[in-house]
């Protein structure tokens, strides 16, 4: 009786085979359909803009660098708006400062020629939701 038990016990999940990191399944009969498809609930990896397409900043390219800035105040936006990382959100900063103190970009307002250009992420809409 014992033995018996074991033997399905084992059946069961002596029909699981592990190859890799991907499980797959053997099946006991033959009504069993095999599987050999990819989780389709899986997100895909969120990657930053810049680091997507491999863009480099530099402070004389100023009609990237005017994106990331406020059109109103000058401000420049953070990375929950922006969607970029850590580390390209640390040298746009960089690069934005850099262009200003050079006289390339202006300081309080957005250069009116750049204000038409396509938006690279939405303002209004943070990836990260803030408190008002």
């Amino acid at each position: 009786m014992i033995k018996n038990k074991m033997n399905i016990f084992l059946r069961k999940f002596t029909s699981k085979i592990i190859t890799g990191n991907k499980p797959t399944f053997r099946a006991c009969s033959s009504d069993v359909p095999q599987f050999d498809m990819e989780n389709p609930f899986e997100k895909e990896k969120q990657e930053c803009l810049l680091c997507k397409y491999n863009i480099e900043v530099d402070y004389k390219n100023v009609k990237l660098l005017s994106q990331f800035q406020s059109p109103y105040t000058g401000r420049i936006y953070g990375k929950h708006i922006t969607g970029l990382c850590t580390k390209q959100q640390e040298i746009v900063e960089k690069e934005i400062v850099k262009a200003q103190s050079a006289g390339l970009m202006a300081t309080y307002l957005k250069e009116p020629c750049y204000l038409k250009d396509p938006r690279l992420f939405d303002v209004e809409k943070p990836i990260r939701p803030h408190r008002f």
